[in-house]
């Protein structure tokens, strides 16, 4: 058995970043982004030190993350991008000095934004995740063809967004 601090340290070290911007697509808040991130991995650490065994670190830690940013979503009201901005979400930095990615990611986030919650959840973990969706299925418990029946469909949705990103539909 592989001691627990190892095997969350190396997945950390693998996987931190992934996660966080899982979590901070899925929010849309940088802040709660990292605070689920890490709270992912301090619960993947509590179940490890218990003895548990986890075959796939990776897809355990989607799966961990997953939970907590629904939890958060039930605790929470959704608010619009205008609110979050009222209330410091700034996805440019302090410094600004990133503008042009920063207009990109803001762009994705509201285009994102525009798909059903389950739709982004899939388009998230595909690509920007990398997931494969046989590990899109272990993550959300279903099977590995529904879930890529689910990924084409949302792209399918998302298609007018990318190739008009400012258009508003109802």
């Amino acid at each position: 058995m592989q001691d627990p601090i190892e095997l969350i340290e190396s997945a950390y070290n693998d996987y931190s970043d992934a996660i966080f911007r899982h979590c901070y697509l899925r929010v849309s808040n940088r802040d709660v982004g990292k605070d689920i991130m890490q709270d992912a991995f301090i619960k993947a650490y509590q179940y490890a030190k218990k003895g548990e065994k986890i075959d796939n670190v990776r897809a355990f830690l989607y799966k961990i993350a997953n939970n907590l940013i629904i939890d958060y979503f039930r605790k929470a009201k959704e608010a619009s991008l205008d609110a979050m901005k009222e209330v410091g979400f700034d996805p440019k930095g302090s410094d600004g000095a990133d503008f042009g990615t920063a207009l990109d990611e803001e762009v994705v986030v509201r285009t994102l934004n525009k798909l059903r919650p389950e739709d982004r959840e899939l388009i998230v973990m595909r690509y920007i995740d990398n997931l494969k969706p046989r590990e899109i299925a272990v993550i959300l418990g279903l099977a590995a063809n529904t879930v890529s029946v689910r990924i084409h469909r949302a792209i399918k949705e998302l298609e007018p967004y990318l190739k008009n990103p400012h258009e508003t539909r109802v």
